[in-house]
């Protein structure tokens, strides 16, 4: 499987060489908004951004077709991304909920519980 966190070039949903959509895909970041700050770096530059986007897109790999499974987990890779540190902090809070939940589920059935011990009675 293709690793997450690298930077692909995105031919299929970019202009020219997918450049500009993998730095999106990678940020999570408009591609508009993306190919217009191209643009205007490549003006202020005088077309020395214009080389590094031509390398890029040599140099970087295509973007695998089967790299996300669904869009939130798309959505999801791109705040790993970004925040890694809130990535894991999030991640963390929610096996934390889950252990609480599974800690209920279990006190719940563990207990006393004469009501339900005499419909499970019930259906011996």
């Amino acid at each position: 499987m293709a690793a997450r966190t690298k930077f692909y070039t995105d031919k299929p949903n970019g202009k020219w060489m997918g450049v500009c959509a993998g730095i999106s895909d990678y940020t999570g970041i408009d591609v508009t908004l993306v190919r217009v700050g191209m643009v205007l770096l490549t003006v202020v530059s005088n077309g020395i951004a214009l080389v590094g986007y031509v390398a890029a897109g040599w140099l970087a790999p295509k973007k695998p077709y089967d790299l996300y499974e669904t869009p939130d987990q798309e959505k999801f890779w791109q705040g790993v991304r970004s925040n890694p540190k809130r990535s894991t902090a999030e991640v963390r809070s929610k096996f934390r909920e889950l252990d609480r939940r599974l800690a209920d589920i279990e006190t719940h059935y563990t207990s006393r519980n004469t009501r339900l011990a005499e419909e499970i009675e019930a259906l011996r």
